[in-house]
């Protein structure tokens, strides 16, 4: 995926490798181990691929929509899931974007959480989901946008799912400069045309250059644009 690059001239561009993988459903370590493998795959087949990210909640190997119940207890960031993750972006040297993971917040609320790792495993952002879509999303609304920065390559805004539909998840961060904007979403069944049609043009009224991972079946049902 290019970024900032103008007609005629020189640029930078970054690579990114956009996952779509689906859940063993009800099994998170199973889920994470796959991941772990498909990360490794990724970087020994495409060494020029910077950053990859993953669909929503994938590591949280929830049942299709609607849910009824998650597979595990919200996770601590940092904690046990986020170091794993951790060692693995330092093994492969990405910066890794693996979806989004259901936080245990500091004020007692759940959040659904993407963490961006570094290629030395640390913790370069963290984005609370700020338009989880109601009734059917039960985490607490996030209160900020974030960008973060890949040097010598990007600034990236980060989004998740439905936080698509609403202007402001793309106007607000594109004032501080960012151009690739990522958006790991999760499209349930009979939602996906309207999940394609948000996510695609609003990005480029603000000169971003988009990157999404959807969710396959069985708890979605992305495809990949």
């Amino acid at each position: 995926m290019p970024s900032e690059r103008s007609p005629g001239q020189g640029g930078r561009t970054l690579a990114v490798a956009a996952l779509q993988s689906a859940p063993v459903v009800g099994d998170p370590e199973a889920t994470l181990r796959a991941f772990t493998e498909q990360v490794r795959d990724v970087a020994a087949t495409f060494p020029f691929v910077r950053l990859l990210i993953a669909p929503e909640l994938l590591l949280e190997a929830e049942p299709p929509f609607p849910r009824t119940a998650t597979a595990r207890e919200p996770s601590l960031i940092p904690g046990e899931a986020t170091g794993r993750l951790g060692r693995l972006a330092r093994e492969t040297g990405l910066w890794l974007l693996p979806g989004t993971l259901y936080e245990a917040g500091e004020d007692g609320r759940v959040y659904n959480t993407a963490p961006v790792f570094s290629p030395d495993g640390e913790i370069a952002a963290r984005y609370r989901k700020v338009f989880p879509r109601r009734p059917f999303e039960a985490a607490a609304e996030g209160s900020e946008f974030v960008v973060f920065d890949i040097p010598g390559a990007a600034r990236i805004d980060l989004a998740i799912c439905f936080d698509g539909h609403f202007p402001e998840t793309y106007r607000q961060p594109a004032w501080r400069g960012p151009r690739p904007w990522s958006n790991p979403p999760s499209p349930r069944p009979g939602t996906a045309p309207r999940s394609r049609s948000s996510h695609g043009p609003t990005p480029s009224s603000t000169s971003c250059t988009r990157s999404t991972s959807t969710a396959p079946r069985p708890p979605g049902r992305g495809r990949a644009w």
